[in-house]
């Protein structure tokens, strides 16, 4: 019997490294092991190798974020895509639209886009651009995407809380929540001689993550308990936020920075997670986070971390089903009450369940399934 051809996948970022966790761990790897899918990524250089043999990876030359490169890095990318002829393109930001669009005129594949975040307020309400780009540059992009949202075939949510913020998409979409990957193998738990308290902050290192409310916290507790330490582990764009945070490193012996101005491999972090005592979650209020959930979260409980977390109810009301965290006012931190809490609650009196990436990728492949078999856009 002749073997059944696989159907092309294509998944292309501009920023994102081509072994990113969501775009080649998760969904990538996803539908690659399926062996249905014939899988293509897309995406910025990574300084590792690609160990898998079932995706293809396609590393762009190295740019700035802010430079003429980037700009141009979206049309180098067409002549590429169209002679793979995808079945199935998934583009993973909004500097992709257009070129989406002109890759389903010349092949006729269907064209998804993983909606990884809501640009308009993560542009507008934080201080990644300056100040008076920030308007434009947002308006500017909810424009094209409502425009070009009849070029996309459907969307992928990586958040719950974009349905509503983004009404334009109709419903022509899925949520597929960033849940943890599970790390594969064991990792070296902390050691029971250690003594230290071991708090981690990870992720994105900015503002508007939390990562100086983090930083602020981890100093009051070691004013009181020495035995605190801290560890920041995550990337930052911005050189400011870097000088900053490697400044307060120098100036604390018990904080400690681990990547900074490198991408950091996702083992490292889930690494850390598994040798650490407390996760901390500190995002400040701000509109461009208030109806998502940090994928830390599900990192921290699906790994069983007890969590610092910031009250902000629908990430409490999360963690309180497995008593995962110790809720914290972050601009008036009680923190003989938090060291008590930190030394006497139980955590995880329940196991984690509904934040493991499985359960989103049996969602994924039923989804990419159905819309391959719809007819070829017509052109």
């Amino acid at each position: 019997m002749q073997e059944r051809k696989k159907r092309r996948i294509v998944i292309a970022s501009v920023l994102k490294p081509i072994d990113d966790t969501r775009m080649y761990g998760k969904i990538g790897q996803s539908l690659a092991e399926t062996g249905k899918f014939d899988v293509h990524i897309f995406g910025y250089p990574s300084p590792r190798s690609i160990p898998s043999e079932s995706i293809q990876v396609y590393p762009s030359d190295s740019f700035k974020r802010l430079s003429i490169d980037r700009l141009l890095q979206p049309w180098r990318l067409i002549g590429d895509v169209v002679k793979l002829t995808p079945d199935l393109l998934i583009i993973t930001t909004h500097e992709l639209l257009l070129v989406a669009m002109l890759v389903k005129l010349f092949t006729r594949c269907h064209v998804l886009y993983d909606l990884q975040e809501n640009y308009y307020r993560n542009i507008r309400y934080t201080n990644a651009y300056p100040k008076l780009l920030r308007p434009l540059l947002a308006a500017y992009v909810r424009l094209k995407e409502i425009i070009l949202v009849p070029a996309i075939d459907y969307f992928i949510l990586a958040e719950k809380g974009y349905r509503d913020e983004l009404p334009f998409l109709k419903t022509k979409y899925i949520v597929l929540e960033n849940k943890l990957l599970r790390p594969s193998g064991s990792l070296p738990k902390k050691s029971s001689v250690d003594q230290h308290i071991h708090l981690l902050f990870s992720g994105t290192l900015a503002e508007s993550t939390g990562a100086f409310e983090a930083i602020d916290l981890a100093r009051s507790l070691h004013a009181q308990e020495p035995r605190i330490r801290l560890t920041i582990i995550g990337y930052s764009s911005q050189v400011s936020i870097l000088t900053r945070i490697k400044r307060i490193t120098e100036q604390h012996h018990y904080i400690s920075l681990i990547g900074g101005d490198t991408l950091v491999p996702h083992n490292d972090i889930v690494r850390e997670i598994f040798q650490s005592d407390f996760g901390i979650i500190s995002y400040p209020p701000n509109k461009s986070t208030e109806n998502c959930i940090p994928t830390k979260l599900f990192e921290y409980i699906g790994c069983k971390l007890p969590i610092l977390l910031v009250n902000h109810p629908q990430w409490v009301e999360r963690c309180e089903v497995y008593h995962a965290c110790i809720p914290i006012d972050f601009k008036n931190p009680d923190i003989p009450a938090i060291l008590h809490d930190m030394r006497t609650r139980q955590f995880y009196l329940t196991n984690p369940h509904g934040v493991y990436w499985e359960e989103e990728a049996a969602k994924l492949i039923n989804f990419i399934e159905y819309i391959l078999t719809l007819e070829k856009p017509e052109l």
